[in-house]
């Protein structure tokens, strides 16, 4: 199965659940990112995302050296990612990356603070990785959330075949939709795949009038200046909000722990 056509079937791995989310859509949110992403993004701030099924990682600066992760091991091998070193460590170096929940379960933990945020105009959002890659799963989440009248939005790249979007429209309200980069080869060089299926999913969103907010995270050397302008343009051209998001390296403490990780040692 090539990139473009890639989608997870079932339920997905959940690496992360944030409450309290002031960064990812309006208002505060509670937040689930997915894991599996059909992009390579060399600067993604959430490289446990990109591979669909669980993680370890070992935050080497964070260890003790207690030797408790090595007890309950039960590899002779290789990591198999049980997570039960996670379970033990006193200092949380040790973390597996991935679980997974039932919608009924993801839902009722997006919607347990919806007394608080859904007056300020908050809600649930989707992320990832790709959330988009999940679509059967994400309308499931999302129709729950909406029978509690939360506000749903969906944090994609875009890179999945639209039939994913088709089956997510009738619940979700927002679409925090990822433009890198206008520029096809400087997007593959970034990423590592061409935008013409992630340009041309937006044109057919905007379409349905469905709300939609661009995102680009603006890269040092990549797409600053003059090609970060050209988006700016292609947004106002079609009435699109954009936002500029602020480069930061937050993903290279999570990438470096991902390339530690290993069976416990004593």
């Amino acid at each position: 199965m090539d990139r473009e056509s890639a989608g997870y079937p079932g339920v997905p791995y959940v690496f992360d659940i944030r409450r309290g989310s002031t960064n990812d859509g309006p208002g505060i949110r509670s937040v689930a990112f997915f894991k599996g992403c059909g992009l390579d993004c060399r600067w993604c701030h959430n490289p446990e995302g990109k591979v669909p099924l669980p993680q370890p990682a070992f935050f080497a600066g964070r260890c003790e050296g207690c030797g408790a992760c090595a007890e309950v091991c039960p590899s002779t091998g290789g990591c198999v990612a049980c997570g039960r070193c996670a379970e033990v460590c006193p200092s949380g170096a040790r973390k597996i990356y991935g679980r997974k929940y039932t919608a009924e379960e993801l839902a009722g933990i997006l919607a347990a603070d919806a007394p608080f945020y859904v007056a300020a105009g908050g809600g649930a959002t989707f992320s990832g990785g790709e959330c988009m890659l999940y679509p059967s799963y994400l309308a499931d989440t999302a129709r729950l959330l909406k029978e509690r009248g939360v506000n749903v939005a969906a944090d994609t790249a875009g890179y999945v075949p639209y039939q994913n979007f088709e089956a997510v429209l009738p619940y979700v309200d927002l679409f925090l939709y990822d433009i890198k980069c206008l520029d096809p080869v400087l997007h593959r060089r970034g990423t590592g795949a061409d935008n013409a299926l992630i340009l041309e999913n937006l044109e057919k969103l905007m379409r349905t009038g469905k709300d939609i907010v661009i995102r680009t995270p603006e890269i040092p050397g990549f797409n600053e200046g003059a090609e970060l302008e050209r988006v700016r343009a292609y947004c106002a051209a079609r009435g699109l909000p954009h936002e500029v998001l602020p480069y930061h390296t937050f993903g290279e403490d999570k990438k470096a722990a991902l390339k530690a990780a290993g069976r416990p040692r004593r």
